[in-house]
C-alpha cells in the first residue's frame, strides 16, 4: 500500500545551447513578448552560425511550417521553444531549411534546422534567437540562465528543475 504514496522527486537538467554564438539575457530581444518573458523563461542567442542543433535527446513536438521555430520535448516532459530571429515568421520559410519534422525523435547534437543569417538580416529582421521554456508546464519548478559565448550542444545555457 505504501507504494501509492510516492515522494515528489525533483531533478535538475542542464540544457546546452542549441546554437553557437553569444548567449544573452532575454531583455536584449527586440520583441516585448520575449524580452518581458511573457512566453516563458529562457535566454537568447546571438548566432555566429546559422545552424540549430538538438541540445538534448528529444521528440520534435512541433516544427513550424515556416521553419523559423521548433518546439522540442525533453524526456522529463518539459518543452523548449527555439525561435530563430524576431518576426521571421513573415519570411514564410525563405532562408530556412528544416532537417527534421514534427514527431521525429532526435539525438543530442543532431542538426535540426539551418538558417541564412545574411538573408534574414537583409530582409530587415534581427537574428537574435530566443530559447524559451514556455510557461504553464506542470513539471517545471524553475529555470536558471547562463550567458556568454557558447558552442552548440556543448555549453550550458539553462538549468531547469523539474518534478
Amino acid at each position: 500500500m505504501l507504494s501509492f504514496f510516492k515522494k515528489n522527486k525533483t531533478q535538475t537538467i542542464d540544457i546546452p545551447a542549441p546554437i553557437t554564438g553569444k548567449a544573452v539575457d532575454l531583455s536584449n530581444v527586440p520583441d516585448p513578448a520575449f524580452a518581458q518573458k511573457m512566453m516563458g523563461q529562457g535566454i537568447a542567442i546571438e548566432p555566429s552560425e546559422g545552424k540549430v542543433f538538438a541540445p538534448f535527446d528529444a521528440n520534435v513536438a512541433q516544427m513550424f511550417k515556416t521553419k523559423h521555430a521548433i518546439m522540442l520535448e525533453h524526456s522529463s516532459g518539459v518543452q523548449m521553444l527555439i525561435h530563430v530571429g524576431v518576426d521571421t515568421v513573415s519570411l514564410k520559410g525563405e532562408g530556412f531549411q528544416a532537417h527534421v519534422a514534427t514527431g521525429d525523435q532526435v539525438k543530442k547534437g543532431q542538426l535540426l534546422l539551418e538558417f541564412d543569417i545574411a538573408q534574414i538580416q537583409a530582409a530587415g529582421y534581427p537574428v537574435i534567437t530566443p530559447v524559451i521554456i514556455p510557461d504553464g508546464q506542470d513539471a517545471l519548478q524553475g529555470v536558471e540562465e547562463y550567458t556568454g559565448s557558447v558552442t552548440a550542444a556543448q555549453d550550458k545555457v539553462l538549468t531547469i528543475t523539474v518534478s
